[in-house]
């Protein structure tokens, strides 16, 4: 039986001493945090102090590729992150070493961040490789501590989730599951409905999508626009609903317009971000709009702003959703949400996150071994095998339709050296 915010004498349990001693464990583990954190800026320093060397003498020992701009940028960017990512673990070490846990418990966030960008940014420059483990490691970890390590801020947490799950009860008896009752905005923004938000509009986005080609591209044509391996998912406008939901939420009683000139930026910038960051990683092309228009008579200024990641027309096809998203499809899908049983709503959904996370690696990681194939990278590891075994090129290109690999347009360090090797083979 869960624990409930108040003991049998109707009062709250004590809180727990937030001073109260870490563990060794967790101390030595703070060592090798501090310990990483020094090494890791004494070596970005060093390297840094290399590269403006190579820079001033000779400019041409670090070309990558036909482009030599990116790589350096995005080695630069990983750079400067590392290094902040470094004096983070400097002080979130020393924090766990003197006992100060609510101030390791912040930094723990701080971390988190700093990691995500780095793993981002290895993609980018390096592909799906093992060099992500120790990422992907550390990023666990931080998780793991950001919700223990600080027993008041724990003991704060369980007091807000009995309480909300007695509010959710409610709210579901009375048919309100998923509104914020609080009217601060339409939804409550918590995991579970910004999950169902994206899980949704990554098939509805794939429907209006493919819709969209068969009756105005290409008409008749049926093209497969699916974004992730398995599934009819679409994950940009998926994560495109989010981040609208998320700036929305507050603005769905607002004047339409406001509604659609957000939607719009946001939108608009967000779908240049993802063809950038495909393209810099994986050399995947999956929409180009540089010949856009403006009713026949001018170039698209957003296009030729944004070269050819985005342009006038989709923005304002993002301005549009955004509106409609907001307005009418909301309600209808926290109807949806109420559908699930109270019983079987979170576990349900943790499956269901399970599977998405699941689908959305393995996604990255046959794009990746696609990416090295035509790179003329010869696949040895038992995963690059087994990719291409199952998800061979014509698999790939079956799947991906819309898309192209071109290793010669990334920002990675292997892409651009590989192609130029095979194509001088």
């Amino acid at each position: 039986m869960a624990q409930t915010a108040l003991d049998q004498h109707g009062v709250f349990p004590p809180e727990p001493q937030a001073d109260k001693k870490i563990p060794l464990i967790l101390k030595v583990y703070g060592f090798l945090c501090m310990a990483d954190g020094i090494f890791t800026v004494f070596s970005v320093l060093v390297f840094g102090l290399l590269l403006l060397f190579a820079l001033q003498t000779d400019p041409s020992a670090i070309i990558v590729g036909t482009d030599p701009t990116l790589p350096v940028i995005l080695l630069v960017i990983s750079l400067v992150t590392t290094f902040g990512n470094a004096i983070g673990l400097i002080v979130f070490g020393r924090s766990l070493l003197k006992n100060r846990r609510r101030h390791a418990a912040r930094w723990s966030y701080a971390l988190i961040a700093t990691t995500l960008v780095q793993i981002i940014l290895r993609i980018m420059l390096d592909g799906v490789s093992t060099s992500l483990i120790p990422d992907t490691i550390q990023l666990v970890i931080l998780l793991t501590l950001s919700v223990t390590v600080d027993p008041s801020l724990r003991h704060e947490r369980h007091l807000e989730r009995t309480a909300r799950d007695l509010s959710d009860r409610e709210a579901a008896r009375i048919g309100m599951l998923g509104r914020d009752l609080k009217g601060e905005g339409y939804i409550q923004l918590n995991f579970f409905n910004l999950f169902w938000v994206f899980v949704v509009c990554c098939v509805l986005g794939l429907i209006i999508e493919t819709i969209y080609h068969m009756v105005i591209v290409e008409p008749g044509v049926y093209q497969d626009r699916a974004g992730m391996l398995f599934g009819p998912f679409s994950p940009i406008y998926g994560f495109g609903a989010v981040l609208m939901t998320v700036a929305l939420n507050r603005f769905y009683r607002s004047n339409p317009v406001i509604i659609f000139v957000v939607s719009a930026i946001i939108g608009g910038l967000f779908e240049a971000a993802v063809s950038w960051f495909m393209q810099t990683g994986f050399g995947a092309v999956a929409w180009d709009y540089s010949g856009s228009t403006i009713f026949g008579l001018f170039p698209d200024p957003v296009a030729v702003l944004f070269g050819g990641r985005t342009s006038t027309l989709f923005m304002c096809m993002w301005g549009a959703l955004g509106f409609v998203w907001i307005k009418l499809c909301l309600p209808w899908l926290l109807k949806l949400i109420n559908i699930i049983p109270w019983k079987l709503r979170y576990s349900f959904t943790a499956l269901c996150t399970v599977l998405m996370v699941v689908n959305g690696v393995m996604t990255l990681q046959a794009l990746d071994c696609w990416f090295e194939r035509l790179s003329g990278v010869a696949g040895t590891t038992p995963v690059e095998q087994f990719y291409a075994e199952h998800f061979d090129n014509d698999y790939m290109e079956h799947r991906f339709e819309s898309m192209t690999i071109t290793p010669e347009d990334s920002g990675r360090i292997d892409g651009g050296t590989a192609s130029d090797t095979a194509a001088t083979a």
